[in-house]
């Protein structure tokens, strides 16, 4: 009944698997990729017939975790799942990055990649086999696409590259441990599409051996989907695309000298209209029968390309009139706004961002309920990026891939950074507001945070920044292009980001368009990108260099450890002690299983009643210290007075004054405030006080009669 054809190979630490023939078998191509026990299912169709007119192509990913992969059950209120999580939303992404630029020329039909996670192991990370199986299952379909594409995660441990280290090792990436770089790389047989990375302060050289090291062991990954393509390929699908090399001609005939011109305007809104009339003059000279459809306005791109492209390569010229390794002027600010904790406005160029942070304590904390874990994260950066940035209208809704995308790039680039829980106890929201783009605001979103934190008190280890290079490649000729514009992103091959601080690289994300570059190329790109950080670190350090005195907006924490017998007294029978706490105090309490409580509070008296409270529970009392009291009860013999906490003991009542007292209630009450000291504790734990050794009046030990 199945025509399943599997292959099989020892990767890694474990062995990886294609399959296919069995499951879903109506899709055009369907393969299931093991890694340990790790199973993921890629689906792809795509359709035979493009849409007239259509002037763009309309590819989709979707990577889907289910819970039962793992075998949980969601949480919250509904039980199935729902809006693709961040996870989700950033791992279709990562597929789809390295497979689009590989899509022969001209090819418009519509294409679904569906991913779907089977079985999760908690061991190997879904994403990397997600990347193979879609590889695979678009190379078996027959779509005109000129892959496969192999990934691989590469770690750092000890000077040495370890090739896809577990989910709990990148999990617990930690500065001058043992695990200091997750990366992500793909490509083909030939070279390098995407690398997207987290690191912790890595050096140029080490960030390029490592991309190295991951290209050359995905080698093995393409050789088998080679192999599993000859037995189990569908005919490939008849496309052909040819340039209307005649309309072309005449195009750039009518239009060449005028797009010159106007690509040589450096502000964006000028040089715009500029060519936009120049599209309108071409389009004037085209009778009726050439200007109709989309295949006018796609060799109007194409000649606009050219001729960006030949400026730059032929003499070294940016749209901008800037050379190639020129970083755009920066201007940065810090305290803007009055009550927020902290805030920013970093600008390079047509680019701006204005960042604010937020400190909160550790109830603020975003609750993770991840495939394969669940937990807490205390640092959280959002990034929007709304129409008017651009000077358009524009649908206002919620974070779309991008936005996800763009944020998680500057957290990767932020998190090495950032002192532990136990220096700063705090949780810390960051939000970018892009107010203004011409290239490259995720990087302006990591220059700006970095300050922004800063101004909020976060002790960062170091300041980051971050600058996007470009690349135009034609043959053998190239040009790195530092701090690249919109225009030249869209124009050019490369988008290669780059972010870290004086000491090494945080974070690296490159995107290709063409079919891979060089480590030549590459290594050019990091040298500048060096260059310029160095530099845009300078111009940052002009507004602020270290960080500042904390916002009197921002809560007051303090953190204190309980023993772990001792955590049940502080937070009482179904929390009717913690909440007291909170109550009498108004202090936010926080603790966890370990017996770390956090105090939060916007003034310190708050703070400091509910340190107290929870000292008077955890701790003893001192034997020979002076405490305040309260009488609770007379009795024939003496007073009980809770002095600590919870805590009564008796002062006798020979104890209660140096003259002779005939029964307690001749000099106190219930209710009223004494002072005592602890004499002792007997063998019972009964605490045995005294009144008669304290001034009452100033709470300091009366002095012994010689």
């Amino acid at each position: 009944m199945f025509n399943e054809i599997k292959k099989t190979i020892e990767w890694g630490h474990d062995k990886l698997t294609l399959e296919t023939g069995k499951i879903a078998r109506q899709a055009d191509s369907t393969v299931i990729a093991t890694y340990g026990e790790t199973v993921v299912m890629a689906a792809v169709v795509y359709s035979k017939e493009s849409k007239a007119d259509q002037d763009f192509f309309p590819l989709t990913v979707n990577y889907q975790e289910k819970y039962y992969a793992a075998g949980k059950i969601p949480g919250g209120f509904f039980k199935r799942e729902a809006r693709p999580t961040e996870k989700e939303t950033l791992t279709s992404r990562l597929i789809d990055r390295p497979i689009r630029p590989l899509f022969v020329e001209g090819f418009k039909n519509e294409v679904q990649v569906t991913c779907t996670v089977l079985s999760h192991d908690l061991e190997n990370d879904p994403d990397i086999v997600a990347m193979i199986a879609a590889s695979a299952a678009l190379t078996l379909s027959g779509a005109p696409f000129l892959g496969p594409i192999g990934a691989a995660r590469v770690g750092f441990v000890n000077d040495s590259y370890v090739l896809n280290p577990s989910v709990d090792d990148m999990d617990n990436l930690k500065e001058n441990n043992e695990q200091r770089l997750d990366l992500v790389v793909a490509g083909t047989k030939d070279a390098v599409m995407m690398v997207e990375s987290e690191a912790y302060e890595l050096s140029e050289k080490e960030m390029l051996g490592a991309v190295k090291f991951g290209h050359e062991q995905m080698a093995l990954v393409i050789d088998m989907i080679i192999d599993l393509a000859k037995e189990a390929a569908n005919e490939p699908f008849s496309f052909e695309y040819q340039l209307n090399d005649k309309l072309y001609n005449k195009i750039s005939k009518a239009g060449a000298k005028d797009l010159k011109k106007a690509f040589e305007i450096s502000e964006k809104k000028e040089r715009q209209a500029s060519v936009a009339s120049a599209i309108e003059k071409i389009k004037s000279s085209l009778s009726d029968d050439e200007n109709e459809g989309n295949e006018v306005n796609e060799l109007i791109k194409k000649l606009e390309s050219e001729v960006v492209r030949n400026n730059i390569l032929d003499n070294g010229t940016r749209i901008d009139g800037r050379d190639l390794t020129t970083v755009r002027s920066i201007e940065t600010e810090t305290r803007l706004l009055p009550r927020a904790h902290g805030s920013s406005l970093f600008t390079r160029g047509e680019t701006q961002g204005l960042v604010v942070t937020t400190l909160g304590a550790g109830d603020s904390e975003q609750i993770i309920d991840a495939l394969h874990k669940e937990g807490r994260l205390n640092f959280m950066l959002h990034y929007n990026f709304p129409p008017y940035s651009v000077g358009e209208c524009g649908r206002m809704a919620g974070p779309g891939r991008r936005e996800i995308g763009h944020g998680k790039l500057a957290w990767r680039a932020l998190q090495a950074v950032l002192p532990s829980s136990d220096e700063f106890p705090y949780t810390v929201r960051v939000v970018s507001e892009i107010t203004e783009s011409n290239g490259s605001s995720s990087m302006a979103t990591v220059c700006g945070s970095s300050l922004s934190m800063m101004d909020a008190g976060v002790p960062l280890k170091a300041p980051v920044a971050g600058v996007a290079m470009g690349l135009i490649l034609e043959g053998k000729k190239f040009a790195v292009l530092t701090d690249i514009l919109g225009d030249e992103d869209h124009l050019g091959d490369m988008d290669f980001k780059v972010a870290g601080t004086e000491a090494g690289i945080t974070s690296l994300q490159m995107d290709i368009k063409v079919a891979g570059i060089t480590p030549q190329i590459m290594e050019k790109a990091l040298d500048q990108a060096k260059e310029a950080r160095l530099h845009i670190l300078g111009e940052m350090a002009r507004s602020l260099s270290a960080p500042s005195e904390f916002s009197k907006y921002a809560p007051k924490i303090e953190s204190l450890t309980v023993p772990s017998d001792k955590i049940r007294e502080v937070i009482g029978s179904g929390g009717k002690v913690i909440k007291e706490i909170v109550e009498v105090s108004g202090a936010k309490v926080d603790i966890n299983d370990e017996g770390l409580v956090r105090i939060a509070s916007q003034n310190k008296e708050s703070l400091d009643t509910a340190r107290k409270m929870i000292s008077e529970i955890v701790e003893d009392p001192i034997v020979g210290q002076v405490y305040e009291g309260i009488v609770v009860k007379l009795m024939d013999f003496g007073a009980f007075v809770n002095f600590y906490g919870k805590r009564d003991g008796l002062v006798h009542v020979s104890q209660i004054s140096v003259e002779r007292v005939n029964h307690p209630k001749d000099v106190l009450t219930e209710g009223q405030n004494v002072k005592v000291k602890l004499m002792g504790i007997d063998d019972r734990g009964k605490s045995k006080l005294s009144m008669k050794v304290i001034d009452q009046s100033t709470g300091k030990e009366v002095e012994k009669e010689a």
